[in-house]
C-alpha cells in the first residue's frame, strides 16, 4: 500500500487512483467469475485474489491527504479525521451484515462482485466530486524519496509503530473473546455482541475525540490512547462473565478510534511535502500488519495459557508500543508541519 500511495503523492489521485480502481475491479470480477460455481482450481483463485489485493486503490490514505489540503484549521481537521474514523467503524459493523443478507439470496461470489462495483463507483465519485484534488507533485532536486520505512520522519515511524501495536492488541483480543465465551460454557453466538460493543465504544470515542480541542501534542495523545487501550484489554480477562466482558470491551473500544485517528493526524502533520498519502498508508499498513500478527499470536496462545494471561499479553502489545513512542526524542511530537495548510503562512505557530 505505501508504494501505491506514493504514486498518488507523485502523480495525483486522478492519474493514480482511476487506473488502480479499474484494474482492481476487473481482477475482482475475474475472482467472482472463478468462484461463482464450486470446483475452481485453488491455485488460480489464490493468484487472482493476490493480484487483486496488490492493485487495491489506497482510498483511505488518499482521502485523509485530501482532508489536509482542504481544511486549514487544525481543530476542524481533527474533527474530519474523527468523523472518518467513525464512518469506518460503521462500515466494519454494517459490511458483514450486508454480506450475510446477500449470501442468503445469492451465491457467495456475488459479494465479491458487489465489492468490485462499490469500489469502482466510490473511487470515481471521490475523484469526480473532490473540489481540490491535488495534481502531480514535482520531486524536489530531481530525486525520489525512499519508499521504505527508512524514508519516514521519526514522528511518522512512531505513529506506524503504535498503530501496529494497537492492531495487534485488537486482533488478538477479538479472538480471545470467542475463546472466553466457549470456555465459560456460554453460547459462542453471543460473542459478536461483545465485538459489537467494542465497535460501538470506538464510534462514541471517535465522536468525543473530535469534539475536544486538544492542547497536548499529537504524539503524547497517541501514546496515552494506546496505553489506555492496552491497560483495559490487559484487565479484560479478569471479567467474571460475558456481560462484564462486554462492558469492559466497550470501554476499551472508546480508545480505538481516538488512537488510530491521532496516528493518522501525527503522520499527516509531520510528513514531508508531497508524502502525506504515503505516510498515512504506512500507518494503515501498521494496523493491518498488527492485525495479522495478533491473529497468529492468539492462535498460539489460546489453549496453552490461561485466558487471563492471554488478555494481559494482548494488552501488553499496545502498552509496549505506547511506551516506545513516549521515549522517542521530544521533537517527534512537536515538529512543525512540513508544509503549510491552505490559508496558513510560513512561520505561523500551530494551533494548540
Amino acid at each position: 500500500m505505501p508504494l501505491r500511495a506514493s504514486l498518488i503523492d507523485r502523480h495525483g489521485p486522478r492519474r493514480a487512483l482511476l487506473p488502480m480502481s479499474a484494474l482492481y475491479g476487473a481482477l475482482l470480477s475475474v475472482l467472482a467469475a472463478l468462484t461463482w460455481r464450486p470446483g475452481a482450481p485453488a491455485a488460480l483463485v489464490a493468484v487472482s485474489a493476490a493480484l487483486a489485493g496488490a492493485c487495491a486503490p489506497p482510498l483511505g490514505p488518499a482521502m485523509r491527504a485530501l482532508w489536509s489540503e482542504l481544511v486549514a484549521d487544525p481543530g476542524l481537521l481533527q474533527r474530519a479525521y474523527s468523523l472518518d474514523g467513525v464512518a469506518e467503524e460503521l462500515l466494519y459493523v454494517s459490511g458483514p451484515a450486508l454480506v450475510g443478507v446477500l449470501a442468503g439470496v445469492a451465491p457467495p461470489a456475488a459479494g465479491i462482485l458487489l465489492s468490485a462495483v462499490l469500489n469502482v463507483a466510490g473511487t470515481w465519485a471521490f475523484v469526480a466530486t473532490s473540489p481540490a484534488v491535488p495534481g502531480p507533485r514535482p520531486v524536489s532536486g530531481g530525486r525520489r524519496r525512499p519508499a521504505g520505512v527508512r524514508g519516514l520522519p521519526a514522528p511518522v515511524a512512531v505513529a506506524v509503530a503504535v498503530a501496529l501495536g494497537v492492531g495487534l492488541s485488537l486482533s488478538c483480543a477479538e479472538l480471545l473473546v470467542m475463546a472466553f465465551a466457549t470456555e465459560r460454557s456460554q453460547d459462542p453466538a453471543l460473542a459478536p455482541w461483545v465485538l459489537g460493543a467494542l465497535s460501538a465504544g470506538s464510534a462514541l470515542g471517535g465522536l468525543a475525540n473530535g469534539a475536544v480541542r486538544w492542547r497536548t501534542a499529537a504524539r503524547v495523545r497517541l501514546c496515552r490512547f494506546a496505553a489506555a487501550l492496552g491497560a483495559v484489554l490487559a484487565l479484560a480477562g479478569l471479567a467474571p462473565d460475558l456481560w462484564t466482558l462486554t462492558a469492559v470491551m466497550a470501554l476499551a473500544g472508546a480508545f480505538i478510534a481516538p488512537a488510530l485517528t491521532t496516528a493518522y493526524l501525527l503522520a499527516d502533520e509531520t510528513a514531508a511535502p508531497g508524502s502525506r498519502a504515503r505516510a498515512g498508508a504506512w500507518v494503515n499498513t501498521g494496523v493491518n500488519a498488527g492485525g495479522s500478527a495478533g491473529s497468529l499470536a492468539a492462535g498460539l496462545l489460546i489453549g496453552r495459557f490461561p485466558l487471563s494471561l492471554c488478555f494481559t499479553l494482548a494488552g501488553a502489545a499496545a502498552l509496549v508500543t505506547a511506551a516506545a513512542g513516549v521515549v522517542r526524542p521530544r521533537a517527534a511530537g512537536g515538529l512543525p508541519r512540513s508544509s503549510p495548510r491552505p490559508g496558513e503562512t510560513v512561520g505561523e505557530p500551530p494551533a494548540p
